[in-house]
């Protein structure tokens, strides 16, 4: 008996191939329902996996086109899938993992066993783990620095223990650009985008009159 192909119909008159996709492309989205653990123990804060994913994706294309050499488009991938196993083994934070055995290649590989492009995800996710080549190396410096930037939202809104985590996860950095990054995140405040340099809505004119003139107690 022949073994039926990806590509091939179904009983239910459906092309499996496509099913196969839907499927995954259904499996995605439990990482925007997956919580990151870490948050939990740190006491404040909120982040799901896809959060996490596509913040990396954004840091990993900042470091990846200051870095010399380095191959943005594969760095963006690896960022966008290396915590995708996350989907069926959920976020195992450090403290987790002293009692709990990841079977992240397990998971990888059952995710991916049935897609036509399941080889070159495996591939991605590969060159990640085994930190060789610069993307991977990048990759991962996006992952800490991800987390860099979560932690000093946290100490911004008044989380001293964060202050603690974000040693530990600098220190995780290896490249230059990544350790120059993160010492400018640590000299301001994550408001600053919006709020101005100094942080101080209450001396800004936007925040008092959202620009407008006041007259007599109006706005124009």
């Amino acid at each position: 008996m022949k073994k039926t192909k990806n590509n091939a119909k179904g009983s239910r008159g459906r092309d499996t191939q496509y099913e196969h996709v839907a499927n995954f492309l259904f499996e995605t989205g439990i990482l925007a329902k997956t919580p990151r653990s870490g948050f939990h123990f740190l006491g404040t804060g909120t982040q799901t996996v896809a959060e996490h994913l596509n913040r990396a994706a954004y840091v990993g294309y900042a470091l990846a086109s200051m870095t010399p050499g380095a191959d943005v488009s594969r760095v963006v991938l690896m960022c966008l899938f290396h915590d995708i196993s996350e989907a069926r083994i959920s976020d195992l934070n450090y403290v987790h993992q002293k009692y709990v055995t990841r079977e992240e290649d397990k998971a990888v590989s059952d995710v991916v066993s049935n897609l036509p492009f399941g080889s070159s995800i495996h591939g991605i996710i590969s060159e990640y783990e085994d930190r060789q080549s610069l993307e991977s190396i990048i990759t991962k410096d996006a992952d800490n620095i991800e987390w860099i930037l979560s932690l000093k939202e946290q100490v911004d809104t008044g989380n001293s223990r964060a202050s603690d985590w974000i040693v530990s996860a600098v220190n995780r950095l290896k490249t230059d650009v990544a350790k120059k990054l993160a010492a400018h995140i640590l000299t301001i405040d994550s408001s600053e985008w919006w709020a101005g340099k100094d942080g101080d809505v209450t001396r800004n004119d936007w925040w008092v009159n959202r620009g407008k003139n006041n007259q007599n107690g109006k706005e124009k």
